[in-house]
């Protein structure tokens, strides 16, 4: 029954519930946030794995300090928290805004990157991981 629901929605409706999902939950976990300091002990946020078992930061540590910042309007903290999920942010952002259009005009949209492609994101983020964990 649920299924016949499901399919019998707009294309344009089953086409942005991806992009417009992602969106109230980003708007959920940002409403949670606020509320919370990162960047002091006791807080229910999630932490790192890889940095608990080894000690090292990973490309993403930081992050979710660096959007709590970014959320009180302090770019030089979010900049010192994660500098290159900082500079990613914008091509972040034009990637779900394409999504969405796509999505709201009812075609799906895929990103798909090639294999060059995926050397050069395992790259950068290889270099940030060991560029921060030397200096």
């Amino acid at each position: 029954m649920r299924d016949r629901l499901w399919l019998r929605l707009p294309n344009r409706v089953r086409t942005a519930a991806g992009p417009l999902g992602l969106l109230a939950a980003g708007v959920a976990g940002a409403g949670y946030l606020w509320s919370r300091d990162p960047h002091l002990p006791g807080q229910a946020l999630p932490f790192c794995p890889w940095r608990r078992l080894t000690g090292l930061q990973c490309p993403g540590c930081g992050g979710t300090r660096m959007a709590y910042d970014l959320l009180h309007g302090h770019l030089t903290a979010a900049w010192h928290d994660n500098a290159a999920l900082l500079m990613a942010l914008p091509l972040l952002a034009a990637l779900y805004l394409d999504w969405l259009r796509h999505g709201l005009a009812g075609r799906r949209r895929r990103l798909e990157l090639s294999p060059r492609g995926i050397a050069v994101v395992l790259g950068i983020a290889a270099a940030w991981t060991i560029g921060r964990n030397l200096l």
